[in-house]
């Protein structure tokens, strides 16, 4: 399965206008999938620009978030190590809105706790500032997407879970090898990771009073039914439902975070169903453990950080309307198991 956990860079001003063989054998899957993750290990501090003239309501825009809001391995990647794209989603939105500046500042395997410290690896040092500061009090929009890597225990984040779950599947390639390993661990992960967020949400609203802040779950990574996963991805059928469920209940804890410190929650996962890492290569917008497209492995490619960018603009237009707000995701299976 596929979690986020790849770079990008820090806070710059940079201008609204930006540039924009299916799977091998088994025993190549683990040096392909190690590298991915090697890769998305650090990150340099971000490029800086002049701000470029812009218009609307939202003067200065702030992307803040992990490998998914980075688009780790989209085309054309800068930022160093961060692997932030400039076809990523917080892009997509600068493009619609056209803020005179924008602070890209996402970095993949970037944790909550990036958000007021900096990120930093064991020879590589520090790959990114904290991520707060590129707020300013003038801010006027916030995306942010974190809280995956959270579930990770070392410095790959979600990506741990990755190895870990691919690994005991090519061993054990029946039941429920990844559920065994993880428990209910994940879940208590989960709801740790929900005061932090709730934190994060009030000092954004501290250091920027007039922003709009949209907070974003994670696409639809495994798919509804697990049995589409069979000879395509290296996880269970058992496994597909576990995790599954897992991002489900993520999902509906940064809702429900979100919801109750004063932000906007942008649903990505529901436009995603049908487009995970199982289906059929020219049907994912989440690549797979060996990707078909430009991507780093389990993340959205260019058509996933589209349309998560269309969650986010849809959600601030229902936001500007006073529309009500979409029904909370629910963490229950609702698929096949």
């Amino acid at each position: 399965m596929a979690f986020p956990t790849a770079p990008s860079a820090s806070g710059a001003a940079v201008p609204t206008s930006r540039a924009t063989s299916q799977a091998g054998p088994l025993a190549r899957l683990g040096l392909a999938l190690g590298l991915a993750l090697a890769a998305c290990a650090g990150a340099l501090t971000p490029a800086a620009a002049a701000p470029a003239a812009g218009h609307g309501e939202y003067g200065e825009y702030v992307a803040l978030g992990d490998s998914y809001a980075a688009g780790a391995g989209v085309p054309a990647q800068s930022a160093g190590l961060c692997l932030r794209s400039d076809r990523n989603y917080p892009s997509v939105v600068a493009e619609r809105l056209r803020p005179a500046v924008v602070r890209d500042v996402t970095c993949g395997a970037a944790k909550l706790a990036h958000l007021t410290e900096p990120q930093r690896y064991p020879v590589l040092g520090q790959v990114n500032a904290a991520q707060f500061d590129a707020l300013t009090p003038g801010t006027r929009l916030v995306t942010m997407t974190l809280g995956g890597n959270d579930m990770g225990e070392g410095l790959l984040g979600m990506g741990e879970i990755v190895v870990t779950c691919v690994t005991v599947a090519v061993v054990h390639p029946f039941g429920s090898p990844c559920r065994s390993a993880y428990g209910d661990s994940l879940d208590r992960r989960i709801e740790a990771a929900g005061p932090r967020l709730a934190a994060a949400l009030q000092e954004i609203h501290r250091r920027s009073p007039r922003a709009r802040v949209v907070v974003t779950g994670y696409p639809a990574i495994l798919p509804e039914n697990p049995g589409d996963c069979l000879f395509r991805q290296p996880v269970t059928r058992s496994d597909a439902a576990y995790l599954r469920d897992v991002i489900k209940r993520l999902n509906a804890e940064i809702a429900d975070r979100a919801r109750a410190n004063g932000a906007t929650y942008a649903d990505v996962h529901t436009p995603t169903l049908g487009h995970d890492i199982c289906q059929a290569p020219a049907q994912r917008w989440i690549e797979g453990v060996l990707p078909h497209q430009p991507a780093m492995s389990v993340h959205p490619n260019a058509r996933g950080e589209q349309v998560m960018a269309e969650a986010v603009l849809a959600s601030l237009r229902r936001a500007q309307a006073g529309a009500p707000v979409p029904a909370r995701p629910t963490g229950r299976a609702t698929g096949r198991s």
